[in-house]
């Protein structure tokens, strides 16, 4: 797919970029070759791979869940200047 002059100039406007007009058929022909490669890659039978996550097939350690803080919530609204019930109370902000 090769793209033209003004779809280039299209896109650019879509993306909000100003490009300088000496530098358009360099982004054309790059954007063309991005594009053909999509097609070559989608022209390729993937009907017998199974979808995945990662390509490696790494786990996650895991940690135990435990508190390992103790709750300071009363001594960090000791300097809010309003709190209700354990809340720091805002402004409203949102009608």
């Amino acid at each position: 797919m090769s793209l033209t002059k003004q779809d280039v100039e299209n896109i650019a406007h879509l993306a909000r970029l100003a490009i300088d007009e000496a530098d358009i058929p360099d982004y054309a022909n790059n954007l063309s070759n991005i594009l053909e490669l999509v097609e070559q890659m989608s022209a390729i039978d993937t009907t017998d791979v199974e979808p995945m996550a990662h390509p490696l097939d790494a786990v996650q350690r895991l940690r135990k869940d435990e508190v390992t803080e103790e709750n300071q919530r009363e001594h960090y609204q000791k300097v809010s200047p309003l709190t209700e019930a354990g809340l720091f109370l805002v402004p409203k902000v949102i009608e």
